[in-house]
């Protein structure tokens, strides 16, 4: 099977990869005597009802029967108090400059210390949905976090007959151990007033300490999936994938690459008004194999925003929990949620495997192209690179906005335009393993590569509609690419009133300085984290091209 559990005694020895100080110190927390294990997925959602402060919608799951919940199921509504998103100034890195683990292993054995007055539940769950990559995770939170182990569950994949099988028959990836993550929400300590995420990426191994959003959780045990990946030929994404067939029956398959809020989940699940036979694989985490291009999706169901989604939106149909979104009572006197951000930012509910009709776990076509989604003013609605080491580095200098989903530290500017390497912050290994998996997905795949902005360009708003009708026309080849100001291999199309002019002086300075940012940005990594970010002066030099051909 594809991680492993046990280890045979003559094997266990303090220089074996699957130990480490953190590694055991967390994992040994699971196996106390305050410990219950809770697998069945119908037993956590009559758990999680039953906890105090959930609200039993009066709005029934869709085919429950389907994701293995009880005949008769509703959907249940839970909320967090000030935090409603993530905060990366909690993360920790194991193995980062700076990070020691002595230091850090004080606090994680205090924090298993603190379990011992509280019963505690476990549960495990499957992360990968193909026998080519399936890996056994474990999360153990305190009782009265019966929500947070509910959607976990929901959010990864439950064990059933079916995934059992499938996991006894998948493949063995390297020498990894399972993930075991240990949550304390209500852990306090005041040299970390907003929590610790604290994780050892090398062992599979992490401790979430006073966080009780449910994002961090979902996002925790990905970080430590996409790391395996990463370390067994395959690259991480955080993004969307789906494929296109068109009425010629030819296929096409797009992934999509954006934080939250970048339009990935809209893009994704885009219907197109029946032109194509839509197949989706997810809308946030799947892997590409740098062997022969095909694509696994990592869950099963979807964590998704509630803001684009009202009551009556047909969408709710599919879902299955809401979190920090308000309730009211309807006119037929049943308790409904309210959705839209009205009580708060980064309203958030798991939807079902069911959302998407045509929905796989694995493609094996290998992937057409790769878009990264930004927001950068200074770029029309779609470009095209040609080049793989410029296509690979404007990956890397993704440049977009913070979100809802994200608690920011005082005084960070939520508008100001930020660099996400690859649109994921969840990386915990160096930026360049990165870098050369996409260049050679480029470079030796044949795959294209675009950037889609879905912000502004200048001063105008650039609509779905807009956004939706480029990506067709990509589908479609009937796309009619045009050089993009004075560089060679990087092309755009005309889009009516959001046309680049490039006798104005002024656009060309701000598209100038945009790539300018980028270098900066570049040299930043070099002195950061000990350099451990830093890419090849090549990838410098692409964009520095970009800038002395439009200003010859």
């Amino acid at each position: 099977m594809a991680t492993s559990a046990r280890f045979e005694r003559n094997k266990i020895t303090t220089g074996n990869i699957a130990f480490s100080q953190s590694r055991t110190t967390i994992e040994t927390a699971f196996y106390g005597n305050n410990v219950k294990k809770v697998i069945d997925l119908k037993e956590a959602y009559e758990m999680a009802k039953n906890t105090a402060g959930t609200i039993l919608t009066d709005m029934p799951v869709f085919e429950p029967e389907k994701i293995g919940l009880p005949d008769g199921a509703k959907i249940l509504l839970f909320n967090d108090g000030e935090t409603v998103g993530r905060f990366a100034g909690a993360r920790v890195i194991q193995g980062e400059p700076g990070v020691l683990e002595a230091d850090y292993a004080k606090v994680l054995r205090e924090a298993v210390y603190g379990t011992r007055y509280k019963k505690m539940l476990h549960t495990e769950a499957y992360i990968g949905l193909d026998e080519d990559f399936m890996v056994k995770a474990n999360l153990l939170v305190p009782e009265t976090y019966e929500n947070t182990l509910y959607n976990w569950l929901l959010n990864f994949q439950h064990m059933n007959k079916m995934y059992d099988e499938m996991y006894e028959k998948s493949k063995v990836i390297g020498n990894e151990p399972d993930i075991y993550i240990l949550s304390d929400p209500d852990w306090k300590n005041p040299n970390f007033p907003n929590g610790i995420a604290y994780f050892d990426p090398e062992h599979n191994c992490a401790c979430l300490l006073g966080l009780r959003y449910f994002g961090e959780h979902k996002k925790g045990t990905l970080t430590i999936a996409w790391g395996i990946a990463n370390r067994n030929g395959y690259a991480s994404c955080h993004g969307g994938l789906k494929r296109m067939i068109r009425k010629d029956r030819k296929k096409y398959v797009m992934g999509v690459f954006g934080l939250s809020g970048s339009g990935k989940s809209t893009l994704t699940h885009a219907k197109h008004g029946g032109k194509y036979d839509v197949t989706v694989l997810h809308d946030d985490a799947y892997i590409i194999s740098s062997e022969n291009g095909s694509t696994i999706a990592l869950e099963p169901s979807y964590f998704d925003k509630t803001q684009d989604y009202p009551l009556t939106s047909p969408d709710n149909k599919f879902l299955i929990t809401v979190q920090n979104c308000g309730a009211t009572i309807d006119a037929d006197g049943k308790i409904v949620i309210v959705t839209e951000d009205i009580r708060n930012g980064n309203g958030r509910a798991i939807k079902s495997k069911l959302w998407a009709a045509n929905r796989v776990d694995k493609m094996d076509e290998p992937i057409n192209s790769i878009v990264w989604l930004m927001k950068d003013h200074s770029l029309p609605p779609v470009v095209k690179l040609e080049d793989p080491v410029l296509a690979s580095v404007l990956g890397a200098t993704l440049a977009t906005k913070r979100s809802t989903a994200e608690k920011l530290a005082e005084g960070v500017d939520k508008d100001a335009l930020v660099f996400e390497p690859y649109a994921n912050p969840f990386r915990t290994y160096p930026l360049e393993q990165d870098y050369n998996k996409f260049k050679s997905l480029f470079e030796n795949r044949g795959v294209q590569c675009y950037i889609i902005n879905t912000g502004y360009f200048l001063d105008k708003k650039i609509p779905k509609e807009v956004t939706i009708s480029i990506i067709e026309s990509i589908v479609d080849e009937t796309a009619q690419f045009t050089a993009f100001g004075k560089m060679p291999g990087v092309k755009t199309v005309d889009v009516e009133g959001f046309t680049p002019n490039f006798k104005n002086k002024e656009y060309i300075d701000l598209l100038v300085k945009g790539m300018k940012n980028r270098i900066d940005y570049l040299k930043s990594l070099e002195d950061i984290k000990g350099g451990r970010d830093s890419l090849p002066e090549e990838a410098r030099k692409a964009i520095q091209k970009i800038i002395d051909d439009q200003i010859k």
